[in-house]
């Protein structure tokens, strides 16, 4: 059951980022390109070599490779609902987190090692906002683990239900941490515009301007792959335990279009904060994971 999840979560990357472009062609009047046309981009990269500046040494050749390598890392413990994934253990939402600040790490060195002061601007503020969101994935995950008595994502996901209206407030507001936790790792509107060619104003696209060929090809795969990745978190709150095979990939699927198409809705209708204002904006996600944990809490009978 593990690589069957695993390989959903591939197969979902593939149409993930043609489905938000889709979506936001849709909402500004264009037709826009395939959906597979992120893919063939990526396909298209992979097949080229890659050119290195002489100032730059192995960390940067490297570090494409380890980010790909952090994340299948990190999507091997995605659980199927009560199905654990390839890897799981207690306390693997621990290493899961950790697995992805090691990939992060890699690309932020990676950029400082080009000596680009402009690279060295958009890692200072990558790795500023992955400590902002950190702290609301793990308030987020612990509260699921008080709540579940389980600190493996299989088993708390597999003991985890919604039967009362507090129940369903704490999985709304967790599919909508996760939701803001994806905009944020990946860098996308409101915290950041992939489009945009101003290098002051540039976070994820301004430090990888130096890569090239397949390591380019790499790094926006692995972006792909984390979309899907988190949309399969969200998509183990509505998987049932015990019921069919097909049903739980029919709702697999289901929520990771639903997902796309809402990253794309908010793209489309969202302005790009001022970089002044976005960590104050992230540093909200804590917030809404403390309500989160107070949930947990009045669903235990811990407050009165």
């Amino acid at each position: 059951m593990g690589i069957l999840n695993f390989l959903l979560i591939a197969g979902a990357s593939g149409i993930f980022p043609g489905i938000i472009i889709r979506t936001k062609s849709r909402f500004s009047g264009r037709k826009g390109p395939g959906i597979f046309q992120p893919l063939k981009d990526v396909w298209k990269l992979l097949r080229k070599g890659a050119v290195y500046s002489e100032t730059t040494s192995f960390i940067f050749q490297i570090a494409p490779s380890i980010y790909f390598a952090s994340v299948l890392m990190a999507i091997a413990m995605i659980p199927f609902g009560s199905k654990g994934g390839l890897i799981s253990f207690p306390g693997d939402f621990v290493f899961f987190a950790y697995v992805l600040a090691l990939g992060k790490f890699f690309t932020i060195i990676a950029a400082l090692d080009t000596g680009s002061s402009f690279e060295g601007m958009g890692a200072s503020r990558e790795a500023l906002y992955s400590l902002l969101a950190e702290p609301a994935f793990f308030i987020l995950m612990g509260s699921f683990a008080l709540l579940t008595g389980h600190t493996s994502f299989r088993e708390i996901f597999g003991s985890l239900h919604f039967g009362s209206g507090i129940s369903y407030a704490i999985g709304l507001l967790a599919a909508f941490v996760i939701t803001l936790t994806t905009l944020i790792e990946n860098s996308r509107m409101p915290i950041d515009d992939p489009k945009t060619h101003l290098e002051l104003t540039m976070v994820h696209e301004v430090m990888i301007l130096d890569n090239s060929g397949f390591d380019l090809g790499l790094i926006l795969q692995t972006g792909h792959l984390k979309f899907a990745m988190y949309g399969a978190l969200i998509a183990n709150f509505f998987l049932t335990p015990g019921s069919e095979l097909y049903y739980s990939i029919g709702i697999f699927l289901v929520i990771e279009v639903l997902f796309a198409v809402a990253i794309g809705v908010i793209e489309s209708f969202m302005a790009r904060f001022r970089m002044n204002h976005n960590p104050q904006y992230i540093f909200t996600l804590t917030s809404m994971s403390l309500l989160i944990f107070l949930g947990v809490l009045l669903l235990l009978g811990k407050i009165v």
